[in-house]
This record gives C-alpha cells, structure tokens and sequence, in this order.
C-alpha cells in the first residue's frame, strides 16, 4: 500500500491563491481584531492589577531558578522558532509539499500558515503595545512589544501545519505519532524557553499559543482540507 494519498491535479498557483484569499480574509481581519481586543485587555486593564503582579512573580522566580546549562538549553529551544529558522524551514517544507506532491495546495498551506499567524501577530503586537518583563533579558528584545509571544505562535503553526500534512497524506503510524508529538512539545518547550529567558509575561505565551491554534485551525480547514477526505 502506497504511503501517501493520491491527490488531485495541480491547479495553477494564481488559482490557488485567489481561493486562499477569498477563504482566510475575513477569518485573518476576525482573528487580529480579536487578539487585538484582547491584548489592550490584559495590558491596559488586567495587567495593573491581579494579572500583572502574578505574570511578573512567575518571570522573577524562573529568573532565581537560572543556570548556565538552562541558559543553553532554552537558547536552543527558542531557536527552534526563531525568525531565521521559521523562514528557512517554511521554505524547505514548502518545496518539500510541492515536489512530494505535484502541486501548490500543501505547499501554499504551510507558507500562510506562517505569513498568515506573522502579518496578525505583527499588527497586534503594533496596536497593543506591552512592555517586556521588568526583569533581566537573556536575548535582545525585538522591535515587537510582548503581547503575544510570535516565537510561541510560530512554532504552533509552522510544527503544526507540517503535521496536519503528515496526518492527511500519510500513512505510516510511527510517523504520524512523531510529528504529533513534535507538534506539541516544541511549542511548549519554545514558550517555556521564553518565559525563562525573560522575554514574556505568562500571558504573553499563552495568546501565543492561542493565536497560533486559532490560525493554524483556519488554514487547515480553509486550505488544506479543502474539498478532499484524509488517509484512513
């Protein structure tokens, strides 16, 4: 039995990018004006008060608990998401879909995946604004404020689109508990290494997770499960 599906011709990129476009603007605006919302509630309301004092005793106490082999441990995992990884690995997994799989549909899938979760995060970091942790940084700060964590958001969606490829194409058992498990851990150890780096509040790492599950949830159901049934 053939390990992966057959799947149907390719379709022109242009066709595929207009029917992406008609399927994720409105989830995409939905989306960023949520988080958006969000963000300005946790730093402008919540973040005076109860939140902010409890964000900020979680950063303080990792901070007491460093070491120089955590050091190195969490500059690792937070390399796993960063800029340059996410762009390298979104360009090799793309042309990866697109010679696995003869057409654009996959490959298309993870590089919006990517741009998509980037372009919102960017906007709602811009609008709300948060200050990083008051607390010793361990990496230098990125233009970005700290509402929501785009390391975490990234590793969600790039992690995660690759395994929704591997689960809907493929069939082999051992590989599809691999990239499940991948998809998990990363993000958590990426938003863990964050937090102990000093480089995000809790809830900084939580939207992230959050904008990234939404995103993610969004271009597989508007993209990737378009109009095709999964392995079985």
């Amino acid at each position: 039995m053939p390990s992966i599906t057959t799947v149907r011709r390719a379709e022109p990129l242009w066709h595929e990018l207009a029917a992406a476009g008609r399927r994720l603007a409105l989830p995409a605006a939905v989306l960023a004006a949520a988080m958006a919302v969000l963000g300005l509630f946790i730093a402008h309301v919540l973040a005076p008060g109860w939140l902010g004092r409890e964000d900020l005793a979680i950063d303080r106490e990792l901070v007491g608990d460093r070491t120089p082999t955590l050091n190195t441990v969490t500059a690792v995992l937070t390399n796993l998401a960063s800029t340059r990884t996410i762009i390298v690995l979104t360009a090799v997994a793309a042309i990866a879909c697109r010679i696995a799989f003869r057409r654009w549909r996959e490959a298309l899938y993870v590089v919006l995946a990517v741009v998509g979760e980037t372009a919102i995060f960017t906007l709602t970091t811009l609008l709300v604004d948060r200050q990083r942790p008051a607390v010793p940084h361990l990496d230098a700060a990125p233009p970005t404020s700290s509402f929501p964590s785009g390391h975490t958001a990234a590793a969600v969606c790039f992690y995660g689109a690759v395994a929704a490829i591997v689960l809907w194409r493929f069939r082999q058992a051992a590989l599809r508990v691999l990239v499940v498990a991948l998809a998990v851990l990363i993000p958590l150890a990426v938003a863990i290494g964050r937090l102990y780096r000093g480089m995000h509040f809790p809830s900084d790492v939580v939207a992230g997770l959050l904008l990234g599950a939404c995103w993610l949830s969004v271009t597989t159901r508007g993209l990737l499960h378009r109009g095709e049934q999964p392995v079985r």
